[in-house]
């Protein structure tokens, strides 16, 4: 009996390989606009919490307006408990320059690299 070595040929590796990349180009799009979409509703969830501090506080303590910075301090000029725990940025976003009014308004978030903006009217 003869010992017949099996393996692979050329082009069946050849085709292996292309099959991945194609693979490759379709998955990489795909991934990045699923981070994109869960970039922007950790943003908008973020965003929703920190108008709901602010607007407690509003009501609790009879004022008109509230920055970020004093909803997450640990202690008010009232001697009040922190309303908001400090939000970790997920996109390399900034919350210090918000302040929530009584009025209403609104107000825009974008990431570091900008490649996510949004904008919240409460």
């Amino acid at each position: 009996m003869k010992n017949k070595l099996r393996a692979f040929t050329l082009i069946e590796i050849m085709i292996v390989v292309a099959i991945i990349g194609l693979l490759a180009t379709l998955a990489v799009p795909a991934f990045r606009r699923a981070q994109t979409n869960a970039r922007t509703s950790a943003m908008k969830s973020n965003a929703r919490q920190i108008i709901s501090a602010g607007q407690q506080y509003l009501l609790t303590n009879n004022v008109t307006q509230i920055t970020y910075t004093a909803l997450t301090t640990t202690a008010t000029a009232n001697n009040n408990p922190v309303h908001l725990t400090p939000i970790t940025p997920v996109a390399g976003e900034v919350y210090t320059g918000v302040t929530i009014s009584a009025t209403g308004g609104s107000f825009s978030l974008s990431s570091a690299d900008n490649s996510v903006q949004i904008t919240l009217t409460y």
